[in-house]
């Protein structure tokens, strides 16, 4: 059974799954789900299209799927879906999708900190860290376990690969590819995320792969299609390299230098 408290707003026609903890001066919409074992605290709102996972953590004053900051949104049914075991911290906001893509998706096992914003048509993946007042804008993409520090200020459209750290107070314009560090103003590669992967197991092997391939990328002098003909001529092509190679092949936005 669920314990809500008497000073929250339940529409009710939306649907809370058992052994949820909602406080006092809560707001759930109509057209929201709710999952098992989730803990709203007080004065957390939940608007209409929200479709909440289970066993996450909402802190106060955090609001999930308000309408899109886009002048091109029409009204159009959309949903803002975040997956398990998140904690979501105070007067985080993340707004639900346009007809772009219908939806924003926040994954699971994902910290997001005080005052983050999570824009509308943005995919989020997951065990990611987003920083204090960190601001994705529309149709950004973050792949899994990457950080994003304090401030952060990401551009509309721009994609940040896995297992990379941005440091904070960093303006984001161009896509991120995976593993590294990037930081300094303009934002710029500051070298690979290595305690970062060694934390999530990667052998020393594997890291010594990964940054001969960061040195053709930005230390040989090549332009960015001649260094991946290189990459594919001179080193093993293993699930990491690959993982450079299509994420390069397929930037929209330009390779951060």
């Amino acid at each position: 059974m669920s314990k809500i408290s008497p000073l929250a707003y339940i529409d009710p026609e939306a649907k809370i799954g058992e052994n949820c903890e909602i406080g006092p001066f809560c707001f759930v919409d109509k057209n929201v789900v709710i999952g098992d074992n989730n803990v709203l605290m007080n004065s957390v709102t939940i608007l209409s299209g929200s479709r909440i996972g289970n066993g996450n953590t909402i802190f106060p004053g955090a609001v999930i799927g308000a309408i899109p900051q886009d002048l091109k949104f029409r009204g159009e049914e959309t949903t803002a879906e975040i997956g398990d075991n998140n904690r979501i911290r105070e007067n985080v906001t993340i707004n639900r999708g346009t007809a772009a893509k219908g939806k924003t998706v926040v994954g699971s096992n994902n910290l997001l900190m005080e005052g983050m914003h999570v824009a509308h048509d943005c995919i989020v993946g997951n065990g990611c860290i987003i920083g204090n007042q960190t601001k994705l804008a529309g149709e950004v993409e973050i792949d899994d376990n990457t950080i994003l520090s304090a401030v952060v200020l990401v551009h509309q459209f721009t994609r940040i690969a896995g297992y990379t750290m941005v440091q904070g107070g960093t303006r984001l314009g161009s896509d991120v590819p995976p593993y590294v560090i990037i930081g300094r103003e303009p934002a710029k590669y500051c070298g690979l995320n290595i305690v970062g992967l060694r934390r999530r197991g990667f052998s020393n092997e594997t890291i010594d792969k990964i940054h001969e391939a960061y040195r053709i990328i930005y230390n040989c002098g090549l332009n960015t299609k001649d260094a991946i003909a290189k990459i594919k001529e001179e080193l093993e092509i293993t699930p990491e390299i690959q993982y450079i190679v299509d994420f390069i092949e397929k930037a929209q936005r330009g390779l951060i230098k």
